[in-house]
């Protein structure tokens, strides 16, 4: 279905109005509307925004439905590199069911979006990446799933991984993947030097994970704008965690941020608390796209994160000291059209001729909505309920 009239919402809490949807298009946004023959729900007065997008996920990852996963690792990076390589195979994790579980979970809580880092290995190949473009294909018209080819083992220390790599972006994965290459790989010439040329031959953006706190951050962070700038890459690179943009050096923030807007460089947050972390309103102020996202949900690395957006963006707010309710409000756009935006989709509003992906959240302001958490009333995606009352409407394997 994507025909649908909403009666009773309040656009971004907004009076309470109608919105009609024609087409997957949002055709009409006004009280009263008439529309006989299109199935119609009630919001009862719910809070309309945008799709909720989860912008950093592992949707290979997670255990959901397998049972308590028993952490006996710890914080040690590579060595929970290492557990999960070979916890996925003790386990049995079947990469298809376990990203439909996940992405399912996301829809019934307000998700219209998703961009996943998928693992690639010498250990496990391309299956994993094989599994999530499955579920990708099988939601289709449900989600929006954008599958970033991510070398979680390292790269230059991996011999194979980069042929891979290759081997994934002609398979359809959408951005090339990095990971800490001074902290991982040791090498941050070598594997910045690769990854970019990776994605100049595909045509593909990067998306970098950057864990590297403090100088070593900062570093890899000029080495990653040098070559944005020199392949003409402007606008098609994100880092995620990006940690040393929450150093205390305020001065060579300021610097950093003045570049990375510069090259249209988009920053994904997780608020992760545990860490320091870019600081929300001095990135948006910058004027640098942002978005967020709930990193991996119930897996071998942690038992912590949810499939939830909403509980995402109170994490940020919290993480980043927000208490008034514009500023809730800005947490809130980071999960909507902040996320969006770093996907390259920036028609993702409440207004005419639109995409008709929308969320119906409970809650009088949109300061409520974040402090709340939900249940989701509504997820819409094109027109079509996708999710009710937080839970999808397809069932999860």
């Amino acid at each position: 279905m994507t025909d649908l009239l909403i009666r009773n919402l309040r656009p971004m809490g907004a009076p309470a109005t109608d919105l009609l949807i024609r087409g997957g298009r949002i055709a009409e946004i006004a009280s009263g509307i008439t529309a006989p023959g299109i199935a119609t729900e009630d919001a009862g007065g719910a809070i309309a925004t945008p799709g909720l997008v989860e912008a950093h996920t592992h949707l290979d990852k997670t255990v959901m439905g397998m049972g308590w996963y028993e952490n006996a690792v710890g914080t040690d990076l590579r060595s929970m590199i290492n557990n999960e390589r070979r916890a996925r195979r003790e386990l049995g994790l079947d990469p298809a069911r376990q990203s439909m579980r996940h992405a399912l979970a996301l829809v019934g809580n307000g998700t219209t979006h998703i961009r996943s880092h998928v693992d690639v290995d010498t250990d496990n190949g391309l299956s994993v990446l094989e599994g999530v473009l499955k579920t990708r294909d099988t939601l289709r018209g449900v989600v929006e799933i954008e599958i970033v080819a991510f070398p979680q083992s390292g790269l230059m220390i991996r011999p194979g991984t980069l042929e891979l790599l290759d081997e994934a972006m002609a398979m359809g994965a959408d951005l090339v993947g990095g990971l800490d290459p001074c902290g991982i790989d040791r090498d941050p010439k070598g594997h910045l030097d690769a990854i970019f040329a990776l994605a100049d031959k595909h045509g593909r953006g990067i998306d970098i994970h950057l864990h590297e706190p403090g100088d070593m951050g900062a570093f890899s962070l000029e080495l990653i704008l040098e070559r944005t700038a020199a392949l003409g890459m402007k606008g098609k690179v994100a880092v995620s965690h990006a940690f040393c943009l929450g150093m205390p050096d305020w001065n060579r923030v300021e610097v950093l941020l003045a570049e990375l807007a510069e090259q249209d460089v988009a920053i994904l947050t997780t608020g992760a608390p545990s860490r320091e972390v870019p600081n929300l309103k001095r990135v948006r102020g910058a004027g640098l796209r942002m978005g967020a996202g709930c990193d991996g949900v119930l897996d071998t690395w942690n038992p912590w994160n949810r499939p939830d957006m909403l509980d995402r963006a109170r994490i940020v707010a919290q993480k980043n000291n927000l208490r008034a309710d514009a500023d809730l409000a800005l947490a809130l756009d980071l999960v909507t059209t902040g996320g969006a935006a770093v996907m390259g989709v920036m028609d993702h509003r409440l207004a005419v001729g639109n995409p008709a992906d929308l969320a119906l959240l409970p809650g009088r302001t949109l300061a409520e909505a974040v402090a709340m958490g939900g249940p989701v009333q509504l997820t819409v995606k094109g027109g079509r309920v996708t999710g009710r009352g937080g839970k999808p409407v397809m069932e999860a394997p």
